[in-house]
């Protein structure tokens, strides 16, 4: 495993981070497709078997069990200075807002059902999930400096956001004296690179780390054709993402299909080594201990020039979907999907 510094923090990060979304009691969470305990258990052993130490989860997973799971594991399997461990925090509900709930009330609130939920006393990056647009970002930059000051988070990160929106947020933070935004988690693979336009560039001038979701679009980059999933078939967020550009997304599947079988080495392998060329840390999602096996293994892929071109080939705009195109003044009247399916216990 290769280890790299997240940003410019001083948190020491694996190349591939383990994405804890499929983690979590499906019975009482947005998805059905989720692995129970003692299968997360499991694959976060061999995840940091393999040296992986960087963990990704939300307390919108799963109605904060996937935080649960994660958290009983690391209090099992190794020591917490060992680890870094994200989470998230969803913006404000409509009910918040209509209670006059601050995004900082909000935010600290939200932090320690996390910590509770981690059986931990700080977590090492605390995310904010979604750009909230009925809520000041300076709420939610106090509150985050607050809990820096209180010893309970180390670091900052920002999901799903705009490279405007990122950049007025860290102008904001250093005016006023509080921690600066180190990584961004956008929505970013073979088959949906808009952030090539904008946010990679200003993320790579201001050393700012990039540690992509749905690395591998929700399992559509390590399948052939005919194969499938359980979350393939039961993901009805991830269709919403990615069905209307099927047929566009097909010929940059095929690329990876050729070159995963010169290589000798699963598509898996193939469409990680790619994005790991461009990102810090890409999330990946985890169901099956093959699944972990095969993300460190694209550490080791390195890709040729001719290769990376080969890949990039095919590739045409895409309009943004998922929770990026949600990220509009019109969602100030819209509750977001993750806040309206994603309820966590407190």
């Amino acid at each position: 495993m290769e280890y790299v510094n997240l940003g410019k923090s001083d948190l020491k990060v694996s190349r591939i981070c383990m994405g804890c979304m499929g983690f979590g009691n499906a019975a009482t969470g947005q998805h059905g497709w989720t692995v129970d305990e003692e299968t997360s258990k499991s694959i976060i052993k061999k995840g940091l078997d393999l040296g992986i130490n960087f963990y990704d989860t939300a307390i919108a997973y799963q109605a904060g069990t996937s935080e649960q799971y994660l958290g009983k594991a690391i209090r099992e399997f190794v020591k917490r200075d060992e680890v870094v461990i994200a989470t998230k925090f969803l913006p404000r509900s409509q009910d918040e807002i209509a209670q006059g709930i601050s995004g900082k009330e909000h935010l600290l609130s939200s932090l320690d059902s996390s910590l509770s939920h981690l059986g931990m006393d700080y977590v090492d990056l605390y995310i904010y999930h979604m750009w909230d647009w009925n809520t000041p970002v300076e709420e939610y930059l106090s509150g985050m400096a607050e809990a820096v000051k209180a010893g309970k988070v180390r670091q900052i990160g920002i999901s799903n956001c705009f490279a405007w929106q990122l950049a007025e947020a860290n102008a904001i933070a250093k005016e006023n004296g509080f921690p600066e935004f180190v990584s961004v988690q956008n929505h970013y693979n073979l088959i949906m690179r808009e952030d090539e336009r904008e946010m990679k560039v200003y993320a790579d001038e201001r050393n700012i780390a990039l540690t992509p979701y749905s690395a591998l679009a929700a399992g559509r980059l390590s399948k052939r054709p005919g194969e499938t999933s359980k979350r393939l078939e039961l993901d009805s967020y991830a269709k919403f993402k990615y069905d209307a550009s099927t047929e566009k997304d097909a010929k940059v599947i095929a690329r990876v299909c050729e070159i995963a079988d010169t290589r000798n080495v699963s598509m898996t392998e193939v469409s990680l080594a790619w994005l790991l060329t461009k990102v810090t840390s890409p999330v990946v999602g985890a169901t099956k201990i093959s699944h972990v096996e095969s993300g460190v293994n694209a550490v080791d892929l390195k890709l040729s020039d001719e290769e990376i071109k080969a890949l990039e080939e095919y590739y045409e705009p895409h309009v943004l979907s998922g929770v990026m195109a949600q990220n509009t003044p019109a969602s100030r009247t819209t509750e977001q999907v993750w806040i309206k399916n994603g309820k966590y216990a407190k």
